[in-house]
This record gives structure tokens, sequence and C-alpha cells, in this order.
């Protein structure tokens, strides 16, 4: 597998912030509907998919590691 660009890296931390956001704005909410459920879990799956990448330079990764584990909390 070849080394993504820098823009390429980029784009991939902007789409796990979108899933952090969401995560976020979930995990907020008092009681979910099963959809909602769905959709923490997915975007969980997502992030857990991201931060396991070796290709991260100076991103800060601890938001999506902290919606990782609010979004488990909150499906659990």
């Amino acid at each position: 597998m070849t080394t993504p660009t820098a823009a390429e890296i980029a784009k991939d931390y902007s789409a796990a912030g979108d899933s952090v956001t969401l995560i976020n704005e979930l995990v907020a909410i008092n009681t979910l509907t099963d959809e909602e459920k769905d959709s923490v879990r997915r975007n969980v799956e997502h992030l857990e998919l991201m931060v396991a990448k070796d290709f991260w330079t100076t991103e800060d990764l601890t938001p999506l590691n902290s919606a990782v584990t609010a979004g488990k909390a909150k499906i659990a």
C-alpha cells in the first residue's frame, strides 16, 4: 500500500472529524432511537479503523479516541 499524500491525510482527518461531531451530538441526546444507536455504532467503527492507520503525522487523535469511548459508553 502506498503512503497517502498530505492532502489525502487531511481529507481522512476531516472525515473522521465529521464522525466525531456526529457521535458527540448523539451522545448528548438522553434517549437514542435504534437508528441513532446504529449511527453511533457505525461511526465508532469508522473512527476505530481510522485511528489504527499508521500514516498520521501531527494530527491530534485525542478527539477521535474520546468520541470512540463516549460512543461505546452511550450504546453499551
